[in-house]
C-alpha cells in the first residue's frame, strides 16, 4: 500500500440533498452521476457521494448508524476576507452555520458549516501566509 489518499467518499442515506448541496452550495461540478453514486470534479483527490445501501450486501458495517463527527473537509481560502465572504455566501445558500469566522490560536482564520447530513466542514486561511 502507498500511504496516500486517492478518493474520499461521503456515505449518505439521502443522496439528493447532499448532491444538491455540494453542487449548488459549494460549487463542485458533477462529472459522474449514477444515481446512487456521484463523483465531483476535484483537483488531487477524487471526491464522491454514495448511498450507504449500495454497500449493504458487502458488509453489515454499512448498516450501523454513525455517531458524532467522523471526518472534516477543509477548504482553503486565499485570504482572511475570502473566509468571511465565502462563509456568508455558503450560509446564504442553505448551509447550516456552526462557527462564524474567527482567528484561531493556531494562526488560521477559520469558519465552520454543516452539510445536509450534519457533517461539519471548515473554511480556512493560514494567517502566516499574509
Amino acid at each position: 500500500m502507498k500511504a496516500q489518499i486517492a478518493l474520499v467518499t461521503i456515505w449518505t442515506n439521502d443522496i439528493e440533498p447532499m448532491k444538491t448541496f455540494y453542487r449548488d452550495t459549494l460549487g463542485f461540478e458533477i462529472i459522474n452521476d449514477l444515481g446512487e453514486y456521484v463523483e465531483f470534479k476535484n483537483d488531487g483527490v477524487r471526491f464522491s457521494l454514495c448511498l450507504r445501501n449500495v454497500m449493504f450486501s458487502f458488509s453489515e458495517e454499512f448498516k450501523l448508524k454513525k455517531e458524532g463527527q467522523a471526518f472534516e473537509l477543509a477548504f482553503p481560502c486565499d485570504s482572511a476576507e475570502l473566509v468571511d465572504s465565502s462563509y456568508a455566501k455558503i450560509i446564504s445558500k442553505g448551509a447550516r452555520a456552526v462557527q462564524s469566522p474567527e482567528n484561531m490560536p493556531w494562526n488560521q482564520r477559520t469558519a465552520l458549516f454543516a452539510d445536509p447530513d450534519g457533517n461539519i466542514h471548515e473554511l480556512f486561511f493560514d494567517l502566516n501566509s499574509k
